[in-house]
């Protein structure tokens, strides 16, 4: 039998510690993105220094002790946990002999092995090209050579052998097609605002299991995989409220801590529908120990977005996985939820009905005969449940929009 089985490339990891964050923790989500990326991290270093050594980023005695060791576990991969410039790249690789990429690099190749849709590549390809401009001249040899691996996908070491002033001109193409993509999203917004069509945006900290909780109220069939960015592209399905509304749902691009500005431009058009939305439910993995420091990553970033404002209800998942559900706030605003059992989806549907503006009311209608304007009005604005005709007009249940209050308040039914 032949072996199959695809080989990972071995990888250390790498991180400077210089006491903004903690490192330890970092490095163990670097460890997640590399093996989202299809590695295997063999050896994992941290040095604490003050600052970042200009010329190699660490230190020169911990480097020769990285060279020694990429030679005897045969390391193929050295991935650093923050952003290197393409003179430090080279001089670590004169030393370790190894392909080394940093943190950006990694997740811009996860995003352009997980880009599927048309968009989703194009906002890739920018972000790649943008992160990549201002490190060509410092790259020299590098630019003739052909790579292969992690950080190697998307525009490609070939294409970077082009001057500056093409790139510029690719970047400047791409972003006028990811224009037109943009001016068909926003018109589409639109039309659900002139429609009445509320909205509700699902946004949390990667893999924390909102397409899994989409999946659970939508059978939208969505992929959800225990890895970070198993999906992208942005899903909309309609569900409705306890209260017989219909909202949309429209998942969001997991976020990560110090989420490459690069790819925050590209994506802006896809987590504006955040912006836009009428509620935002914000998913948090109460199973994950850093979960508070997850959650505030999403707050701030929602907050440069410019979602101040807009109602936020949130739901700890996973609570079917810790032992300490019990002592997490639960209020009309924050809900705990199994999404992958349905445990608390009743909850958080209640809490999502109540935090969208009352834009229209479930009522219980006796409608004269004498008033079939109203009723058709009732009909074409809202929703008719059910209808019974009496002797004194027709029995209807019904959501009724807002505007039509003050012509329905007289022909409220009180069971007798």
């Amino acid at each position: 039998m032949n072996d199959t089985e695809i080989k990972k490339p071995r990888v250390m990891l790498v991180a400077v510690d210089l006491g903004e964050y903690d490192a330890e923790r970092s490095l163990d989500e670097l460890e997640e993105l590399a093996d989202t990326a299809g590695a295997e991290t063999v050896i994992r270093i941290t040095q604490r220094r003050p600052a970042y050594d200009s010329a190699t980023c660490i230190g020169s005695g911990r480097l020769e002790e990285m060279a020694e060791l990429c030679e005897s576990e045969d390391i193929e991969q050295i991935i650093f946990d923050c952003e290197l410039t393409a003179t430090q790249v080279r001089n670590i690789e004169a030393v370790c002999n190894t392909h080394t990429i940093d943190r950006t690099t990694l997740i811009l190749d996860i995003f352009a092995q997980r880009a599927t849709t048309h968009e989703g590549r194009i906002q890739v390809e920018i972000a790649q090209y943008r992160y990549r401009l201002p490190r060509l001249a410092g790259m020299g040899v590098k630019l003739s050579r052909l790579g292969a691996g992690i950080g190697t996908r998307g525009p490609g070491e070939s294409k970077l052998e082009t001057d500056k002033r093409h790139i510029r001109t690719r970047i400047s193409a791409l972003n006028a097609e990811l224009k037109e993509i943009e001016k068909r999203r926003s018109l589409h917004r639109t039309r659900r605002h002139k429609d009445g069509v509320s909205v509700c945006a699902i946004v949390g900290y990667t893999n924390v299991g909102k397409s899994t909780l989409l999946n659970t109220l939508t059978d939208a069939g969505i992929l959800a995989e225990n890895k970070l960015f198993a999906t992208l592209e942005t899903t909309s399905r309609a569900i409705e409220l306890p209260d017989g509304r219909s909202v949309m749902l429209i998942d969001t691009v997991g976020l990560i801590s110090r989420l490459p500005h690069q790819l925050v431009e590209a994506f802006k058009s896809t987590l504006e529908e955040a912006a836009d939305a009428d509620v935002i439910l914000h998913i948090v993995d109460a199973s994950n120990e850093d979960c508070r420091k997850q959650a505030e990553v999403t707050l701030e970033l929602l907050k440069e977005l410019g979602c101040e404002g807009i109602p936020v209800v949130t739901a700890f998942n996973k609570c079917d996985l810790v032992p300490y559900a019990a002592e997490l706030p639960e209020d009309e605003r924050t809900v705990k939820i199994s999404a992958k059992h349905g445990d608390g989806i009743p909850k958080m549907l209640e809490a999502i009905a109540k935090a969208l503006p009352q834009s229209a009311k479930k009522m219980r209608l006796l409608i004269p005969f004498t008033e079939g304007g109203l009723l058709a009005d009732i009909r074409r604005e809202g929703k008719v449940f059910s209808e019974d005709y009496t002797a004194e007009g027709t029995l209807v249940d019904a959501l009724v929009d807002a505007k039509l209050y003050s012509r329905v308040e007289q022909y409220k039914y009180l069971d007798r």
